[in-house]
């Protein structure tokens, strides 16, 4: 009886539009993983031909692999905030077709890259498109659908995303990125880049079928022709406020330790599976990694969906304490103890759940700390900002890997999850409460105003 209540309360007043906003949100964020996960799969193939006249040493290729992850990164990084101020100020949908071309035309270009140089330049073009979609996205579901469908909705975003990341690991069995002139004439990293072009199709149904939310546009409305229309999406408005400066900087601390633990050693399991399988032929090792790093999108699928139920039903700070602590041990046990494809076919899951869990937790939690006008701004800014924090780890794990093994590197780096179990003694907790909101400033000081007199 209690728990029919409980389930009746979630989804009451959710209406076929919200589910509607929910799924496209899900489709635009899951092809941004997928074009996350084909770069992953592709990039050692795609920087051995590139180099091929210049290097051989695989040590000083997974340098160059550092080099283009962290332009995806950087490029990541600034997206979020520029796109999250223009989501504030210009709208959600607007800010979601714009950056779901982005991410879909460069992530195309990088299949015809004639160098390492242009390679990475256009990663990091991809990564300003992959940036700014997910403040978009989390805010426009946030922001549109009843309070207490939120944290559902929000950690559906990421679960259903999973399946973009499982997509582009499938791919990658129909056309194995290691190999030479295949397809047409062409490498298969080339073609799994154009594949990256289809999600660009998804712009018609986010035009057509979604609106913008009514929050924003009343923000929009009592902000346009006032002088507090500056402090929409403002950086500086962001850091002023004691509340949101708390806010910002606890979500900061939480998004830098879940970004250096993925990008800077999860994102590197291809490359464990390579060291693993050493000498063994390429086709063997590609099939691994394909299935490897699938399997590890399924863990990932039910870390998400465990972290929204405990996060909805218990606590958002228990969930992610429990899923630092978890993301610390399966990393540093996986690094340590994968020493074969069988291995690969049940470690890489664990690791996933755990790493991937945090995600959920970043689209539920981080729209919850900010009001309507700052809202596209901070989600941009705890997720996407750190990544600036993230942007040299995959570099750091190539120059430690000279020194050390690739393996004890990892597991070394692995202890940046502790930081994000520290910063959870400042974070507010924000179970069961509505959206945050605050006074305008020429508000305040009207009142203030007519109080004095």
């Amino acid at each position: 009886m209690i728990e029919n209540e409980k389930r009746s309360s979630v989804f009451e007043g959710v209406t076929t539009y919200h589910w509607i906003v929910v799924l496209i949100a899900a489709a635009a964020w899951g092809f941004d993983c997928m074009d996350a996960r084909l770069f992953v799969l592709a990039r050692e193939s795609a920087l051995t031909d590139l180099l091929s006249d210049q290097v051989s040493d695989p040590a000083i290729i997974k340098t160059y692999l550092g080099y283009a992850t962290t332009a995806l990164i950087l490029g990541w990084a600034t997206g979020g905030i520029v796109f999250g101020m223009m989501s504030d100020r210009l709208g959600r949908i607007k800010t979601m077709v714009a950056t779901l071309l982005i991410y879909s035309i460069f992530t195309g270009l990088s299949g015809i890259a004639v160098s390492w140089v242009d390679f990475v330049a256009y990663r990091f073009l991809v990564g300003l498109g992959i940036g700014g979609l997910f403040g978009a996205a989390t805010t426009l579901v946030a922001e549109s659908v009843p309070g207490s469908f939120r944290p559902l909705a929000l950690g559906a975003l990421q679960v259903l995303a999973a399946f973009g990341n499982m997509g582009g690991s499938l791919i990658s069995l129909w056309i194995q990125p290691g190999a030479e002139a295949s397809y047409f004439g062409l490498a298969g990293w080339r073609v799994l880049f154009f594949v990256g072009i289809l999600p660009s199709l998804l712009v018609v149904p986010i035009i057509f079928f979604l609106r913008e939310p009514d929050a924003w546009l009343a923000m929009r409305a009592a902000t346009r022709h006032s002088p507090s229309a500056a402090s929409v999406g403002s950086p500086i408005t962001l850091f002023r406020d004691a509340r949101w400066r708390r806010n910002t900087i606890v979500g900061l601390m939480l998004g830098v330790a879940g970004m250096v633990g993925l990008w800077g050693i999860g994102f590197f399991s291809p490359e464990l599976i390579s060291t693993a399988l050493k000498g063994e032929p390429q086709s063997h090792i590609d099939k691994v990694r394909a299935w490897g790093t699938a399997s590890q999108d399924v863990g990932a699928f039910f870390g998400m969906m465990t972290f929204t139920f405990v996060a909805s039903f218990l606590s958002r700070r228990l969930a992610f304490l429990g899923a630092f602590l978890l993301s610390f041990f399966t990393t540093v046990y996986v690094f340590n103890n994968l020493n074969s494809a069988a291995d690969a076919y049940w470690m890489l899951p664990m690791m996933g759940f755990a790493q991937f869990s945090l995600f959920a937790g970043y689209s539920i939690y981080f729209p919850e700390l900010f009001p309507t006008r700052l809202r596209g701004l901070g989600v941009g800014f705890c997720y996407n900002t750190v990544r600036y924090l993230a942007a040299p780890a995959p570099i750091l794990l190539g120059w430690m890997s000279t020194m050390m093994s690739f393996r004890t590197a990892a597991a070394l780096m692995a202890s940046i999850y502790l930081v994000g179990a520290v910063a959870l003694l400042w974070a507010p907790e924000t179970k069961g409460k509505p959206l945050p909101e605050d006074t305008l400033p020429e508000e305040t000081s009207c009142r203030d105003q007519g109080a004095s007199t």
